[in-house]
């Protein structure tokens, strides 16, 4: 009697919150305009497109140095914790070790400066991102592709992709253009100066960025706050939009929660046997969402007093970061002394990454986009309410923070013509599964133009009916 009481109780709860701030799944996407977010008032800015590049400096490289070696002795782990406390600190001067003594920094500033890259002012705000073409479409069409990242990630983790996604396959009239920003705020990206940029308006940016670049209609991908980002794009400018890709394919609506939620008791009749693993039992999903999600609270109420910390210590920026992508690569990483990072990527590329926000010095920035994103302003557009109407594909890693069935993404995703669940990987895909992803992208990219083609066949049949 208990449980029924607490199950009716919960569904309850959950009704009242659906009453409350459902707003059904027809939402107009918010006109936001082309905001300013740079300093000062709007005024004339350079709209050339100039060529970039890194650059790790002999001052940073003498002052990252020297902070690592005056890095504190760490306490070390509880016995037999591994990563379930945070990073473990026998792990970190593993790191610092290599960071100081192994890392080399003339042949990783070469690495990552070995594609295209570009910064334009769009808004206000200097954009940065990799520009690369196929070397010999042969013939083919080039699609305009871009592609977002997360945090805490950076353009690093498509390095591997690109070359997949820009080399011609015999099977597809097609090949990429691929265009990568660090998104505002992030690696060598400007942050903004004034509140209220959030993931709505970092899209109207993007999209802005691609209208710079002279491309009126383009796809898009992305994973993590890329995800959503991309999901903006979508919904938003769906004149611009060709199709979306996403590797973090998930609803956010009331209804959504309360179908996950009643489903529990008959599984069956929402997911087959065979994926009930990845929705429930939901004691164990929203007990591992919460274990895993204090970040998000901190960075999304007081970003700056974290970005002190993380600002101030290398080693504390690459322990907080590195812990993320073992939890996200595989949660049951969490168990092992070593985070199972060192089995999974290079300490080089790791620490890549690391040092796209130490360079720059873009950590408290980056985190920004927490607080903005989850702030009452951003939250009152709805755009979870705002039907994504391009054509949509989803590509479902296992380890991804969040599984939903095709079923309950047509609530947002009303044309969803894939959602294929992957053999293997976590919420990285790009970083961790290049071959698997880019794979996905080029089938999936497939299908859409395929639709494209056969809706422009059927248009000109009709005019030409017309026309007789």
């Amino acid at each position: 009697m208990a449980l029924v009481k607490y199950a009716v109780l919960g569904v309850s709860l959950i009704l009242g919150v659906s009453y409350l701030f459902n707003r059904g799944g027809n939402q107009k996407a918010p006109q936001l305009g082309d905001a300013w977010w740079g300093p000062g008032s709007e005024k004339p800015v350079d709209e050339a497109v100039r060529p970039f590049k890194i650059k790790f400096s002999n001052e940073d490289i003498n002052d990252l140095k020297a902070r690592l070696k005056n890095t504190r002795n760490l306490k070390p782990a509880l016995e037999g914790t591994g990563w379930t406390y945070g990073v473990n600190g026998g792990f970190v001067p593993t790191i610092i070790d290599h960071w100081m003594n192994k890392y080399n920094f003339t042949e990783r500033q070469e690495y990552l400066n070995k594609y295209p890259q570009f910064v334009t002012n769009i808004q206000g705000l200097d954009i940065h991102f990799l520009h690369v073409k196929p070397n010999n479409a042969g013939g083919k069409k080039v699609l305009p592709l871009l592609i977002q990242h997360g945090w805490p990630g950076s353009v690093i983790e498509m390095y591997k992709i690109i070359p997949m996604l820009t080399t011609p396959r015999d099977e597809f009239d097609f090949v990429f253009e691929v265009i990568v920003p660090s998104l505002p705020g992030y690696g060598f990206s400007s942050g903004t100066t004034k509140p209220g940029l959030g993931s709505a308006q970092m899209a109207v940016i993007l999209k802005n960025l691609m209208l710079r670049l002279g491309f009126k209609k383009f796809y898009t991908q992305g994973g993590d706050w890329g995800a959503i980002i991309t999901a903006n794009l979508a919904s938003m400018f769906p004149q611009h939009v060709l199709g979306m890709h996403s590797n973090m394919c998930i609803v956010m609506q009331p209804q959504t929660f309360l179908t996950t939620y009643i489903y529990s008791f008959w599984p069956s009749m929402l997911i087959p046997e065979e994926d009930y693993h990845l929705m429930y039992p939901l004691s164990e999903k929203w007990s591992r969402t919460l274990e895993e999600s204090g970040y998000l609270h901190i960075q999304a109420t007081k970003p700056d007093t974290l970005g002190v910390a993380l600002t101030d210590s290398p080693a504390g920026l690459a322990a907080y970061i590195l812990e993320k992508f073992s939890t996200g690569t595989n949660p049951e990483l969490r168990f092992k002394d070593n985070g199972g990072l060192l089995d999974k990527y290079s300490a080089d590329e790791l620490l890549d990454n690391v040092m796209l926000y130490w360079i720059p010095n873009s950590m408290t920035t980056a985190m920004r986009l927490y607080a903005e994103h989850f702030s009452a302003a951003h939250m009152a557009l709805g755009m979870e309410y705002v039907p994504i109407d391009v054509p949509s594909a989803c590509a479902q890693f296992p380890h991804e923070i969040s599984y939903q069935p095709p079923s309950l993404l047509s609530a947002r995703f009303k044309k969803l013509i894939r959602a294929r669940k992957m053999p293997r990987g976590g919420h990285f895909a790009a970083f961790e599964e290049p071959q698997l992803l880019a794979d996905e992208i080029w089938t999936s990219i497939g299908i859409m133009e395929a639709g494209r083609k056969q809706s422009q066949a059927s248009k000109a049949s009709k005019a030409s009916k017309k026309s007789a």
